[in-house]
């Protein structure tokens, strides 16, 4: 997503991107924009991950660090914040509840609260592709993603 003097152009991000943080990081930082830029990842419906490129390195959100047990982009997003793969046994990953780790006020700026972000992630009843949903409405480009994933077949 990049947002520039008010108006929103959504991308799809290509599907190397879905499974390498630096990958999709890379792919974010080559879309130059004098505002903000910023990347919004569904896999597998399971969980979402947000990409905010800075010049210091990236701010990340991830909705559900258990997925970084069958994940390696959500191991790979824990890494970059120095946070250790949950020591959960993939066996007993239904009886956990999901947490997220990150910065849940990376979209503060742009008009997404971190409580608001904190009862979105929070909501575990939702798929991913549901709360990036929710993101995308607060944040006014619900339509825009829609056109997307429209032409994506989804």
């Amino acid at each position: 997503m990049v947002r520039e003097e008010g108006k929103w152009t959504v991308t799809a991000m290509d599907n190397k991107s879905l499974s390498s943080l630096s990958d999709a990081e890379n792919l974010l930082r080559e879309m130059r924009s004098a505002g903000a830029v910023f990347g919004l990842l569904d896999i597998d419906d399971e969980f979402f991950v947000v990409i905010r490129p800075a010049p210091s390195g990236s701010r990340l959100l991830l909705s559900d660090a258990t997925a970084s047990i069958d994940y390696d982009i959500a191991a790979d997003v824990l890494d970059a914040m120095h946070i250790d793969v949950p020591d959960i046994d993939s066996d007993d990953l239904d009886d956990v509840e999901p947490w997220e780790e990150g910065d849940l006020g990376l979209l503060a700026d742009l008009g997404l609260p971190e409580p608001v972000m904190s009862v979105i992630v929070g909501d575990t009843d939702l798929y991913a592709d549901e709360q990036i949903g929710m993101i995308a409405a607060r944040l006014g480009f619900a339509d825009e993603l829609s056109r997307v994933l429209d032409s994506l077949g989804h």
